[in-house]
């Protein structure tokens, strides 16, 4: 499976709800269907992919096939072709064993699932997802999480390195991002990079991303305002900012 089988401009990803509950935006939502349209809604106004939390009845975060069944058919049928990708996060399910075993149950398979180094497990979730033939992307949040890449046995079968970074002064952005990534590209020169921040290095990652030639992404997830400070409607509002940014340069 090559790296990288896309061409073309940059990848603005939208994500749509992370662990936020709907009570947190009149936008987010725990109904699968509605999280479908407002997915081809992101779309319609330049999203080449989605990052989704699947939620269980209770709009909590979930790994079992039948929530994640569940949203990815309902993801699919809104945004037909669209690579959908979804979570691991320990705090869905900490013990590691189970963790795993959930994975194994799946009915349906995402495109791409993003495993977060820093978290114990990350070697054994990353194997059993290589196993599945699922697309693994790497979460590097910092100096623990690039040394558990570095050091991984399945660190080969990497498909993307998502540098993510933490709710931090627009000041610190870039020289964090930056020292991750000169990490991860020496570790592996050829690897993806998807560069993002949340909350308040949101749009000022989203900015550095443009200016370095690198994909990343927007969405309720990672930030409820525009880059002006306005609450945002939805993640489409989000996406279209986020894209008339990527053609004009930085947003700050």
């Amino acid at each position: 499976m090559p790296r990288d089988d896309r061409h073309g401009p940059m990848l603005v990803q939208a994500c749509l709800n992370g662990a936020r509950s709907a009570e947190q935006h009149p936008a987010l939502t725990a109904d699968a269907t509605l999280a479908g349209a407002d997915a081809a809604r992101a779309v319609a106004m330049g999203a080449g992919e989605i990052h989704v939390h699947p939620k269980d009845a209770h709009g909590v975060d979930s790994l079992r096939a039948a929530d994640v069944e569940r949203w990815l058919r309902a993801l699919r049928a809104a945004c037909p072709e669209v690579p959908i990708g979804v979570t691991t996060g320990a705090w869905i399910e900490p013990d590691v064993e189970r963790r795993v075993r959930a994975i194994r149950e799946w009915t349906a398979l995402p495109d791409v699932v993003s495993v977060n180094w820093h978290e114990a497990g990350a070697d054994q979730v990353a194997a059993q997802l290589v196993a599945r033939g699922v697309r693994v992307e790497a979460g590097i949040w910092d100096a623990t999480g690039l040394d558990a890449w570095q050091r991984s046995p399945v660190r080969s079968e990497t498909w993307r390195v998502l540098v993510e970074l933490p709710d931090e002064a627009a000041d610190a952005v870039a020289p964090h991002a930056e020292g991750l990534i000169a990490h991860v590209r020496l570790a592996d020169p050829d690897v993806p990079i998807l560069l993002h921040g949340e909350q308040r290095s949101a749009w000022p990652a989203f900015s550095l991303a443009v200016e370095l030639g690198l994909d990343s992404r927007i969405g309720l997830e990672d930030t409820l305002v525009l880059p002006d400070g306005r609450t945002a409607p939805d993640n489409a509002a989000l996406v279209r900012a986020a894209v008339a940014s990527a053609h004009t340069g930085p947003t700050a």
